[in-house]
């Protein structure tokens, strides 16, 4: 019955209602049996008793006449009692009585002082210093309370009534706040039921602070797995892409030789040069989503030794410079000669940089430049890859990275600049660094793109092991 989350907070908070509500009937009981009514109307016949007495003070002080003394005993159902100064009983009224000691004061202030005579009986008593210095007690036996009696008369009814209306209101408080405990988490539930279909939207985040970080978490991972969904259809839908146009050549030029259409030696010939360099091409591409998915999985090796930069950057240049002679574009070194030793691994670095300067190349225009700088600053060493070509799109820099994506797809000789995995395996051989990869541009001015890799080899050493 009690099994959902709504209904175990609801029972919560009826009974803590209903606890707080018995300690309150409790304490209320405990301070009419210490102090009841029939209690106050006692005291306050000792009150009056002793203060006619006190009228009279010539009768107390002398003793030799008690005839009053005794008179206000007996009218007013009390025991006048007066101690001298040592503390013994110099009259009594009711001498057949069991003695009564001489009061002490407690040290907490009470409603009712109460003293024990002899035999253990109870007496209520007001006292009075006199100028003689002794004290004047006035005493009546401490009633006899039923402790039924008093809830009846006194407690039964404004605690039920009192109770019934509070637990009432409680219940239905109860049920609210269950409610916007319990209501969010149920939409959490619908949309965790109904994920991963397309239709499922974000829950709005509501009720207590904790549902609410639940909430936004919940939001953040389906936001994740949606996008990760995505990523995969893409990925899926951009293989079949790029293996659709090297296996339809294979497949047609193979066909022409097996049915006698390519029948010349020329034409074997070109049908044999299609069918290798399409193959390489496949062979390739299948080597750079390995080599991706090994640095997404952490399982790539990576070495971790001294690099000089600048001669990296060096070889680097001097690899593509017959490319950009051919290009007609400048490709210069701009980098301190003194720089500090990076630690890493060198060549996974050089293939980071191999892939930047070889973008630059092919989209930077005859009568163009592409810079290489590098220079250390606040314990991490920045290399920059800056172009003067045509730009990236703004809506397109926030994909440079995705696998397969090409911002102009429809570029001339597309089919000979790859995939468009050559920028999110760099982007993976930098974070594998401990690093970071950026990317600013300016359409019609040109494209920079940023390495930022950490000085410290404990930086690098310890993300390399935690992605292994």
């Amino acid at each position: 019955m009690f099994s959902s989350l709504r209904s175990r907070l609801w029972l919560s908070y009826a009974l803590i209602i209903a606890a707080a509500l018995s300690v309150v009937a409790v304490v209320l009981l405990l301070y009419l049996i210490r102090n009841p009514g029939i209690y106050r109307q006692t005291l306050d016949r000792l009150k009056t008793a002793e203060g006619l007495v006190l009228s009279r003070p010539a009768e107390v002080l002398n003793l030799k006449n008690t005839t009053a003394l005794e008179r206000a005993a007996e009218n007013f159902n009390v025991r006048i009692l007066v101690f001298g100064k040592d503390e013994s009983v110099r009259y009594d009224s009711a001498p057949t009585e069991a003695a009564l000691p001489f009061p002490r004061k407690t040290l907490l202030p009470r409603d009712s002082e109460a003293v024990r005579d002899a035999t253990g009986k109870f007496w209520l008593y007001a006292m009075n210093p006199l100028p003689n210095g002794d004290t004047l007690v006035v005493a009546a036996p401490r009633p006899r309370v039923s402790i039924l009696n008093i809830f009846t008369d006194e407690l039964l009814m404004p605690i039920l009534g009192g109770g019934a209306i509070s637990l009432l209101l409680s219940l239905v408080l109860a049920f609210v706040i269950a409610g916007g405990v319990a209501d969010p988490l149920q939409e959490v539930i619908v949309a965790a039921r109904d994920f991963p279909s397309d239709g499922v939207k974000p829950v709005e985040p509501r009720g207590p602070h904790e549902v609410q970080e639940l909430t936004r978490a919940f939001n953040g991972m389906m936001k994740r797995v949606q996008s990760s969904q995505r990523s995969q259809r893409d990925f899926v839908a951009n293989v079949s892409h790029e293996l659709k146009t090297p296996l339809t050549s294979i497949q047609g030029f193979a066909q022409a030789i097996l049915d006698g259409t390519a029948d010349t030696p020329k034409a074997r010939q070109q049908a044999a040069e299609v069918i290798y360099t399409e193959s390489g091409r496949m062979h390739r591409m299948v080597l750079d989503l390995l080599d991706l998915a090994r640095l997404e999985a952490g399982t790539a090796v990576m070495q971790r030794v001294p690099l000089d930069l600048r001669a990296l950057l060096n070889v680097t240049v001097e690899k593509f410079t017959p490319q950009a002679n051919r290009a007609s574009v400048t490709l210069r070194v701009d980098a301190p000669p003194d720089l500090p030793t990076l630690i890493g691994d060198g060549d996974r670095l050089a293939q980071v940089l191999t892939n930047l300067v070889d973008n630059a190349l092919k989209f930077t225009p005859p009568g163009g430049e592409v810079t290489l700088r590098a220079g250390a600053a606040r314990g991490e060493m920045r290399i920059e890859v800056e172009d003067t070509g045509k730009g990236i799109p703004p809506d397109a820099l926030e994909r440079v990275f995705d696998r397969f994506y090409q911002a102009d797809p429809s570029r001339p000789g597309g089919e000979k600049h790859g995939a468009g995995l050559g920028l999110s395996i760099a982007h993976e051989i930098v974070q594998t660094h401990g690093g970071r990869i950026g990317v600013r541009s300016e359409v019609g001015r040109g494209t920079t793109f940023t390495v930022t890799l950490p000085l410290s080899s404990e930086a690098a050493t310890t993300l390399i092991r935690r992605k292994k």
